[in-house]
């Protein structure tokens, strides 16, 4: 390929035009001269500068470009180049009736073709502007496209999040992004496999995927395949990744009911991520994760198309070796380098993270529930779980555990955020037994042994008012009648 074919179209005419005038300008013909120079351009035959043919240019044609040339001495080759056309960048007005109705008709078909509204559109302003030319398709075209109104699929579903997702859309620009540093923030999602796994119990399941992915270096920190997507599972793959490679400052992720759950809120909260949700039906904003799942089809499914029965064990153990083994090693392009080279050279902010017995006990729910004072219990997802009976004084007590893990439930004192106890389901063959254990000592005053009389303040009271020497400010009944018995004697 010569360097004149890397040049647009406009430079590789505007250079064929003065190759051929170039002589007429270099070595001026003598008087008379002129026109018989002019005809045996005219005869040549020269390269058509975009499709490479044979081509041929008229007299006329080579005398405009030679006067032009000469005209504009100082730059020869840009007096050469093709002048946008006079109506360029200028369209038909439309009326603002049509633009109301062309609007219209977009907003509530935006799957329609430019051509298939301007059809519409014809229809519409026939009855409106009876006599009127209607807008051509062309002018229509160029009213969608300068308005940045493209076309685009119907949504699923039509609810007030799709509806605020498109208004967002539409009012707002979308810019990549990048973070400067490996852990500032991690991507996580599920992904739907492709083919069906066959599981030990002889069912056949689609697996769900786990992945997490850094931005900064788009290093692969954990990828798994599960039977579900719960938020069991989605913790369970996130603590992988915080172990591999530490923790994020950051973690965004998309608004599923796994991504919801308070033990993962919670969680992150407790371990000091950010958690970083995308906006509603904007999966672009996830969308260093969301391109990587094309790579899973197109080469790790790929390679186990004829892989039969394949398994869940079968299959993540392939998934591994690619993702370490290729992935993370192989050129990525926007970035030019390698994951790991990336992740090896980057500046790092991750932190360390804990073991897993801290990770267990950092993603669970904190709920508050009040204690049945009966027996001194509390209702967990249906099972009753005894509190010690040191606590119960309680009214309310603040529980923390894991929706999925009840062997792990534990009494939170709230002000401190320190764990009082472990507690336990109740054991009601134990408890048949009859044998029930004292009360476990509450600090507090001992009762008295004698009857105290009157009560301190009350002593005070009656004193200070004797004092003021005022009478009683009632009428005593008692006094009353024994008055009405001495006069009657």
């Amino acid at each position: 390929m010569s360097t004149n074919d890397q040049l647009p179209v406009a430079d590789r005419w505007a250079l064929l035009r003065f190759a051929v005038v170039g002589s007429l300008l270099v070595a001026p013909p003598k008087g008379g001269e002129l026109k018989a120079a002019l005809k045996e351009l005219s005869e040549k035959t020269w390269t058509h500068p975009a499709s490479g043919a044979p081509v041929r240019f008229g007299y006329s044609t080579i005398e405009k470009w030679m006067y032009a040339a000469r005209k504009a001495a100082a730059d020869p080759v840009r007096a050469l180049r093709e002048r946008p056309r006079g109506t360029a960048g200028r369209t038909k007005r439309l009326s603002p009736a049509a633009i109301e109705a062309l609007k219209a008709l977009y907003y509530a078909n935006t799957n329609f073709s430019a051509k298939l509204l301007a059809d519409n559109l014809r229809v519409v302003m026939a009855e409106k502007e009876p006599g009127q030319p209607a807008p051509s398709y062309p002018t229509v075209r160029r009213y969608l496209k300068r308005s940045g109104l493209r076309r685009r699929p119907l949504p699923t579903r039509d609810t007030e999040g799709t509806r605020a997702a498109r208004e967002r859309i539409d009012s707002r620009e979308i810019r990549s992004y990048e973070m400067d540093a490996f852990g500032a923030l991690y991507h996580a999602d599920f992904h739907d496999g492709s083919r069906q796994v066959l599981t030990k119990k002889g069912e056949l399941i689609t697996p769900q995927l786990f992945g997490c992915v850094d931005d900064h270096s788009r290093l692969l920190c954990h990828l798994q395949w599960y039977t579900n997507e719960t938020a069991f599972d989605f913790v369970h793959g996130l603590s992988q990744a915080f172990q591999k490679r530490g923790l994020p400052t950051g973690l965004m992720s998309d608004n599923g009911s796994a991504m919801k759950s308070g033990e993962f809120k919670q969680g992150l909260a407790r371990l000091g991520t950010v958690h970083n949700p995308t906006l509603e039906y904007c999966a672009f904003m996830n969308a260093k994760i969301e391109v990587f799942w094309g790579q899973i089809e197109g080469r790790l499914m790929a390679m186990l198309q004829h892989v039969k029965p394949l398994t869940l064990d079968l299959l993540n153990r392939a998934t591994q070796a690619w993702v370490e083994m290729e992935y993370n090693r192989e050129i990525h392009s926007e970035i030019a380098t390698t994951p790991l080279n990336r992740y090896l050279s980057a500046r790092n902010v991750a932190r360390e993270c804990p073991g897993s017995e801290a990770l267990r006990a950092a993603f669970r729910l904190q709920i508050t529930r009040k204690q049945r004072q009966s027996d001194g219990t509390v209702q967990l997802d249906s099972k009753r779980f005894e509190i010690p009976s040191r606590y119960r004084h309680f009214p309310k007590l603040t529980i923390r555990y894991a929706r999925w893990d009840l062997t792990q439930v534990d009494l939170i004192d709230p002000a401190t955020d320190t764990i009082l106890c472990a507690i336990f389901p109740v054991d009601k063959s134990a408890n048949a037994d009859g044998h029930r254990r004292t009360f476990e000592t509450i600090e507090r005053a001992p009762v008295p042994q004698e009857p105290l009389g009157m009560a301190p303040l009350m002593k005070k009271l009656l004193a200070d008012y004797a004092a003021t020497g005022l009478p009683p400010a009632y009428l005593p009944t008692d006094v009353a009648t024994d008055s009405a018995d001495t006069d009657e004697k």
